[in-house]
């Protein structure tokens, strides 16, 4: 039976497994766990076992294998092959041979076999075996292993009962037989490659159709593309694209990295180039990779020499010039695409620009398979609750959380490990395993990459910990957790999220604290600017400063962007107060990020203030800073369950009755009754010390209790932050918001006055 190669999905590769659809396993006669003999181009074969197709594949006469055997049997994606069932006994015992460089003290079969298990193997024949340890896990790549010998010989599966032995000799030395060479393992397949289906499809598209059929272009009358250029932030897979095509497709492949190319002599960066491209040319169908683009081929009118200048015009006509360029296709790769010279990025030169964006959910799984699949995982790792909680991260970002959860595993057997020794005990090896506390340590330690400069830890704090704002609490977590936790109800409403918050209220009251909160129960990135960080004394830099936190915001979504103290920089417009306008151009920028061509996706900005009525009023309408919360002075409940959380831990006397202590408390804010508690603490710690003999102090150190004369030392020392009078501006302040009409702005700031 003829069927087309499609690739596997990224959790499957790797395992010696045809996905074939029901359809053409009955036709075949073929159950589940059967093997079968895969026919490619010439002689070349592979074996494989049966696996039931994707739900999407039923009726389409399609094989998914993965890169391996694409290899061993020649063939590409999308290219026929024939399926037959394969006649495959069991192995009796099977000769395996190590890497010179991989040395293992014990009998490491067992481990092999448990592997390998399932898999049909030939004489000769490499078969890469994920150790998650030693010199290659660093890596992340396989060894591969070199099959000595087999009893019975021909194409024989390793089963539960099969005696695997380790060879003398090591790998390198035995000779290949028909399966796919040290060398011809493919170091990126299209297995390789997580989240980026779409951006893979639109690739394969414009390089290997042109490849494989130019009659169809010829027949349309046009050329083929000619050049793709992949942009986005880096470690989100371009480089790795670029080699995973270069492996799937059957082409020659030239790489030109930026920097290598500049000579100090006259024209000889330029002939490097044209080498690169008559090389090519020589040995079409070929593929050039420019890696880092941007670095050879900036601006011509921003270049600092002549040099970069005189390589931007060699490479453009070398790629768009009056001779032809044959069947070469280029491929280049760059995270700053406004840095290219816009010359190369017309028609006929890069034709097509795919950007490689950050994953979202499913891209993250995809990745994290890829990376842990040859790893040996504890049975109750869930990698779909890491994926959720990975917002931001890049395929790099994913692949260094699996080496470090990797390397916790290591950590703890490290004190087992002898290593003066040359020799790994095989046993130790088997005793591996990465658990759920191994990921979550490394999950603490790595950041998203893109987030770096302005990443801030998500706070530890939880709602739990703001006492009473009852009301607060619910008017944030509906603008801020329900868009995150609830898309499909805003979805089904037509309803936008909004967009912003303003907090307001006398300092002291917890406005900062609220916003720790809502960005650690969010479980989305954070991002924290403290106002006056932001201006600079150069014109321009405090807006693209303002541009860079939005776009940051952007590309690593959901994020909670927190500006504390917003009146410092978002002051009414039209009072320059000699500030040369930065103040008035920073507004203008604020207001255009918010509410500007370009959408806001999951991206939520929380401002606080002490001092609205400063606030340029265009800020503060619908669309923007859309939700005014009042953070005001707690009353006897509030201040009650805020004298709740200040002494969770504190070790009270009996006498204490904090319904008491709140109605005593009158006008006082959360930071005032934080500072009473500790005065408290600090009066009883006092009176301890001054009584006690330093060696009895271990002793009786559990006897210390804070008792009500202490709380009333502390009221008498701490008195409230906020004038009645000064929560009445507030109150009058919080009716005149909500009573606002557009056009009405103006008249809030007078409560002030």
């Amino acid at each position: 039976m003829k069927l087309t190669v499609k690739p596997l999905k990224q959790k499957d590769a790797g395992r010696g497994l045809a996905a074939i659809d029901r359809v053409s396993m009955n036709e075949l006669d073929l159950e589940n766990g059967d093997y079968i003999v895969i026919k490619g181009k010439g002689d070349s074969q592979a074996v494989a076992r049966v696996w039931p197709g994707y739900p999407e594949d039923e009726g389409r006469g399609i094989v998914r294998i993965d890169g391996r055997l694409r290899q061993e049997a020649d063939v590409g994606i999308d290219d026929n092959v024939t399926i037959e069932p394969a006649d495959v006994k069991p192995a009796t015992s099977v000769t395996v041979a190590l890497p010179q460089n991989l040395r293992i003290r014990g009998d490491i079969g067992p481990l092999v076999r448990d592997k390998l298990s399932g898999q049909a193997v030939t004489e000769g024949q490499t078969v890469p075996f994920s150790l998650s340890f030693g010199p290659m896990a660093s890596s992340g790549q396989s060894v591969p292993l070199k099959i000595a010998s087999t009893s019975p010989s021909g194409t024989v599966v390793i089963t539960d009962s099969t005696s695997i032995e380790i060879s003398e000799t090591p790998a390198e030395q035995v000779q290949s037989g028909g399966g796919a060479s040290a060398e011809g393992v493919p170091n990126v397949a299209y297995e390789d490659i997580g989240g980026l289906d779409d951006e893979l499809d639109q690739v394969r598209e414009m390089i290997e159709l042109p490849m494989r059929h130019p009659e169809l272009f010829q027949q349309l009358g046009i050329e083929p593309p000619k050049g793709v250029l992949l942009h986005g932030p880096p470690g989100t897979g371009k480089t790795l694209m670029a080699k995973a095509v270069a492996n799937e497709i059957d082409a020659h492949f030239e790489t030109i990295s930026g920097p290598e190319i500049m000579s100090k002599y006259y024209g000889e960066s330029e002939e490097q180039l044209r080498e690169v491209f008559e090389e090519a040319e020589e040995n079409a169908p070929s593929i050039i990779f420019i890696d880092e683009l941007d670095s050879i081929a900036a601006k011509r009118e921003e270049a600092g020499g002549d040099v970069e200048r005189r390589v931007v015009a060699q490479l453009l006509s070398l790629m768009d010039g009056l001779e032809e360029r044959g069947r070469v296709t280029v491929i280049a790769a760059t995270n700053r695409v406004d840095a290219i010279d816009p010359a190369l990025r017309r028609g006929g030169r890069f034709d097509r620009e795919i950007e490689i964006g950050v994953p979202d959910k499913e891209g993250r799984k995809e990745i994290l398979q890829v990376h842990t699949r040859g790893m040996p995982l504890h049975e109750g790792i869930d990698l779909d609750q890491y994926a959720e909680s990975t917002h931001g991260f890049v395929g790099a970002d994913l692949e260094s959380l699996a080496r470090e959860s990797a390397m916790n595993a290591l950590r703890r057997i490290r004190p087992e490990l002898d290593l003066e020794s040359e020799e790994i005990d095989a046993d130790v090896l088997d005793s591996l395993e990465v658990s759920e506390r191994d990921f979550k340590e490394a999950l603490k330690g790595i950041q998203p990459s893109a987030m770096r400069e302005v990443f801030v830890e998500v706070p530890d704090v939880t709602w739990n910990d703001v006492g009473g704002l009852g009301e607060t609490k619910e008017q944030l977590r509906e603008t801020i957790q329900w868009p995150l936790d609830y898309p499909e109800v805003f979805e089904q409403m037509d309803m936008q999220a909004a967009k912003g918050v303003l907090m307001y209220g006398p300092p002291g009251t917890g406005k900062t604290l609220l916003a720790k909160a809502v960005a650690n129960e969010a479980q989305s990135n954070f991002i924290s600017i403290k106002g006056p960080e932001l201006l600079n004394k150069y014109v321009g830099e405090s807006e693209k400063g303002v541009r860079e936190v939005f776009e940051k915001a952007r590309s690593n979504a959901p994020t909670v962007i927190f500006f504390d103290e917003i009146d410092s920089i978002a002051g009414e417009r039209g009072q320059r107060q000699g500030d040369s306008g930065v103040g008035e151009r920073v507004v203008s920028q604020l207001l255009t990020e918010l509410d500007g061509l370009e959408e806001l996706e999951d991206v939520v900005v929380i401002a606080t203030t002490n001092r609205p009525d400063l606030i340029d009023s265009a800020l503060l309408r619908p669309g923007r800073l859309d939700r005014h919360v009042h953070v005001p002075v707690p009353d006897e409940d509030a201040r009650k369950a805020i004298f709740d959380v200040h002494t969770r831990n504190k070790p009270l006397a009996e006498s204490v009755d904090l319904e008491w202590l709140a109605s005593r408390t009158d006008g006082y804010v959360g930071a005032d009754i934080e500072a009473v508690c500790r005065e408290a603490s600090m009066a009883a710690s006092r009176e301890f010390i001054n009584s006690v003999d330093p060696e009895d102090m271990d002793d009786t150190i559990g006897n210390v209790r804070i008792s009500r004369e202490h709380f009333e030392t502390a009221l008498e020392e701490v008195n409230p932050s906020v004038a009645p009078e000064t929560r009445e501006q507030y109150e009058d302040l919080e009716e005149e918001f909500q009573q606002a009409e557009p056009g009405q702005d103006e008249q809030l700031g007078r409560t002030f006055q």
